[in-house]
Parts: C-alpha cells; sequence; structure tokens
C-alpha cells in the first residue's frame, strides 16, 4: 500500500516496499493546462514542461553528480534519466528518473529529487501534477506526493533519499521554490542535506 505523503515525513523504503529496495523510480506526471476557447466554446490546451532532476551529494554535502534533462545518466550508470516530456501529453508518468540502489556509489549519502516547471506555469496552474516512487521490481507505487495542491510556485525540493543504519530511507521535503531547473533550487537544497 502507498503512503500518501506529507511534508516532513520521513519513511523506510525498505520497510514500505515489504522488503529489500534495491531499485526504485521516480515517477513525475501531470496534464497539460485545458482552457476554454474563444466565448466560452471549445477547449486548448496549454504545454506544460515539467523536469524531474536528481542530485547526488556526497558525506561533505557536496554535489558528486547530477541527472537531468541535459545528462540523463550519472556517470557511474546508478541513476537514468528516461527522457524530457515537454508536453505532459499521455497518461502516466510523463518522466522517470530510475535508480539501482545497490549501484550508487559508497561514496554517495544522499539523492535529492526536484521538480521545476522549466516553461514557468506555477503547480497551482498545473493539472494532475505529482511524483511517486515505485519498487522498481514489481512496478507497486511505495510513496506518493500530490504537487497540485502545493501552491503559486514554480519548483519543488521533491525528497532526499539517504542511508540510515544500512538501508536507504526517505524524507519527504516538499519545500516550494521557484526556477526553471534544480541548479536554481541549490540554495535552498543545502541546508536539508
Amino acid at each position: 500500500m502507498s503512503v500518501n505523503l506529507q511534508k516532513g515525513q520521513k519513511i523506510s523504503l525498505d520497510k514500505e516496499a515489504g522488503g529489500a529496495l534495491t531499485r526504485i523510480i521516480m515517477g513525475l506526471g501531470w496534464d497539460a493546462i485545458k482552457s476554454k476557447g474563444l466565448f466560452g466554446f471549445g477547449s486548448k490546451s496549454e504545454s506544460v514542461d515539467l523536469d524531474a532532476s536528481c542530485v547526488m551529494f556526497d558525506e561533505s554535502n557536496k554535489p558528486v553528480d547530477y541527472v537531468w534533462f541535459r545528462q540523463l545518466k550519472s556517470k557511474d550508470g546508478s541513476i537514468v534519466h528516461t527522457g524530457d516530456n515537454r508536453t505532459g501529453a499521455g497518461d502516466g508518468d510523463d518522466e522517470q528518473i530510475e535508480v539501482d540502489l545497490s549501484r550508487v556509489p559508497a561514496s554517495v549519502k544522499s539523492l535529492i529529487f526536484t521538480v521545476n516547471s522549466f516553461t514557468g506555469q506555477n503547480f497551482s496552474q498545473v493539472e494532475n501534477a505529482y511524483c511517486r516512487i515505485l519498487n522498481a521490481a514489481n512496478q507497486k507505487e511505495v510513496a506518493r506526493y500530490d504537487l497540485s495542491v502545493q501552491g503559486a510556485h514554480t519548483a519543488q525540493i521533491m525528497a532526499k533519499l539517504y542511508r540510515h543504519g544500512g538501508e536507504w530511507k526517505m524524507h519527504a521535503i516538499g519545500e516550494n521554490g521557484s526556477g526553471r531547473t534544480f541548479d536554481d533550487l541549490m540554495p535552498q537544497i543545502t541546508p536539508h542535506l
């Protein structure tokens, strides 16, 4: 059963998945903005380009690598972005970041996942926006975070995955921000490390 994450909540990924979790997927989904046509007739859709990113940090809280629409794979190959969706069209996840936790280098202490509105719409304007963590082995949802109800901001530091006591844990950060890419959020990310 999936956990509907609340800001600040911490969970054990292994416990929520019902066993050792070695591969996860961070899924991001949303729909294009639908608005009424001229004089209230018909409708049109406005494209929305949300972007999922993952930043890898070492023990000294320094970024060591990034996975985002301009770099779809980490240098060590443990994290892969499946590609940039620029419209929100289609069902299910529009973007995914796959993480093989067993291959993340031991020098990496934490992974921070962010979502940015590259086209600049704020999350209150974007329909059905969510992030979720899936167990890659069986595609079952472990946790979900609803973005559309979050308000008038263009970015969010979604969550941190971190090593603790020999297992991966997750902290739902849910901090709102602004900016078109994860790089704009770096000053806000640092206090969460």
